[in-house]
């Protein structure tokens, strides 16, 4: 790494350690704390020697594709070998931007059979998850699976024995389970910063044709191009459709709308950071509302979901919404609501406001005293101020805590690091198959409640429908 490079890292770890971890008081200003910050962030000024390089393919090479590479390659000591997609376009692309004389192909296994790839990236359509990931393992390959891991709960399963059996690194990719920000929540909710929790709003919102995932398509898609034979193996038989290509998370067909892919945000963010194996019921309801432009998927979605009291965290309810024309311009936020106030959750930004009762019970202003007679009042009022003293009848304060993640901090990037760190040391990550089985099957639990109209119950902790 150059002298630049090390400093800016320095740098980053000294606004950690001096300014970011804390902007009040709070559980997480310890000496503890702040060396395993330090530990986390200098470990990458060491060298990378060439027998701890670690040549990646990626397999789908779309919008998340790109960006999944292009963060992964940030990494220190990390090198593409390869990149498999259908659409011949994304092939050239491939190679204007990596080089000519980059291994591409059409076809996953002929990258898989390669022994100078050591990992993965499936950044594929969902419907192709399950398989492409079986395969990956079953060739000895570490595996980075987007989000949501299955398509199908069934799928969840075979991937868990599979990943263990392999003794291989798989890791799903909601990237905010590995940030500083849901770490500093998670501390704050496990010290009682809020008391005992009871609810959980979250919500993912957008307002743009992008955001409704109407990407650019091709002038040149066809069925050829696409490998539109190929893209269908795993589903029923269908005639070519370029907006199933190209827009797939909008289709049943091939995706998993919007709990597949904001959903699964919010719960794996939300079991990060309360320890949730998850819920037990699970409803959720939704329409079309502004695009109808031929997709099956709701556009606008709401689910409830209720977590039972266990060892973990007491009893609470999960509302989660996404709504493609919100009038908010779009938000991000998860709040974690307690009996003593609420830790809100935008990107690594964290903030707690505390709400507290008094000791005492509530005595006049919009009660039913005024309603009584006045020698009732005035003898019941004279009892409670000789019990309450004026303390208990007070709401105790505490100080805002705020949080805020370094400039250019990436939990992205975080998130590879971890995956990259587990291939090279044999440490455990954190979004694991099993933490991704547990996210994804309720999410996807969300859209079998949508069709069918129905509560879908779940078993969390043997994670199994009921």
């Amino acid at each position: 790494m150059s002298d630049s490079k090390s400093n800016s890292r320095r740098r980053f770890l000294q606004k950690i350690g001096a300014t970011t971890l804390v902007s009040a008081a709070s559980p997480f200003a310890t000496m503890a704390a702040r060396q395993n910050a330090e530990e986390r962030i200098l470990r990458y000024n060491r060298p990378i020697s060439s027998n701890d390089t670690i040549r990646i393919g990626v397999i789908g090479y779309g919008v998340q594709g790109h960006f999944d590479l292009s963060t992964a390659l940030n990494v220190p000591g990390v090198e593409l070998a390869g990149i498999c997609d259908l659409y011949t376009g994304r092939i050239t692309n491939a190679k204007e931007t990596h080089g000519k004389d980059l291994y591409t192909t059409r076809n996953y296994k002929e990258l898989l059979d390669r022994d100078d790839i050591d990992a993965v990236l499936v950044c594929t359509t969902d419907v192709w998850h399950s398989r492409i990931t079986l395969d990956a393992l079953a060739k000895g390959k570490h595996v980075y699976l987007e989000k949501p891991m299955i398509y199908e709960i069934s799928e969840g399963y075979p991937i868990i024995e599979a990943a263990k059996k392999s003794g291989k690194v798989l890791q799903v990719g909601s990237q905010r389970v590995s940030s500083i920000g849901y770490a500093k929540a998670k501390e704050l909710l496990a010290a009682g910063e809020i008391g005992d929790l009871n609810m959980v709003n979250a919500v993912y919102d957008r307002q743009s044709s992008i955001g409704a995932w109407e990407y650019t398509i091709p002038k040149d898609a066809s069925a050829e191009t696409t490998d539109w034979d190929k893209f269908i193996e795993v589903t029923e038989k269908m005639e070519f459709d370029a907006k199933k290509f190209f827009w797939w998370r909008a289709y049943e067909e091939v995706g998993t709308g919007v709990a597949g892919d904001l959903f699964i945000h919010l719960l794996s963010g939300t079991h990060f950071m309360t320890n949730s194996n998850g819920p037990e019921t699970i409803y959720s309801t939704g329409q079309i509302s502004y695009w109808d432009d031929g997709r099956n998927m709701p556009d606008v979605m709401s689910g409830v979901m209720q977590y039972p009291d266990s060892p973990e965290h007491p009893a609470f309810q999960l509302t989660l919404q996404v709504n493609f024309i919100s009038g908010t311009g779009g938000q991000e936020i998860i709040q974690m609501v307690g009996s003593e106030g609420v830790i809100s959750v935008q990107g690594n930004n964290i903030v707690v406001k505390r709400s507290i009762m008094p000791e005492a019970p509530g005595f006049g202003g919009y009660d039913s005293l005024f309603t009584f007679s006045e020698k009732m009042q005035k003898e019941m009022q004279e009892e409670y101020e000789k019990k309450w003293a004026e303390a208990q009848r007070k709401r105790p304060t505490k100080e805002d805590i705020i949080f805020r993640a370094p400039q250019g901090y990436s939990d992205h990037l975080d998130h590879f690091t971890n995956f990259f760190d587990a291939i090279r040391e044999g440490k455990p990550v954190v979004e694991d198959a099993e933490f991704g089985f547990r996210a994804a099957a309720p999410a996807l639990a969300c859209n079998e409640s949508y069709f069918d109209k129905k509560i879908v119950k779940w078993d969390p902790v043997n994670m199994k429908l009921v």
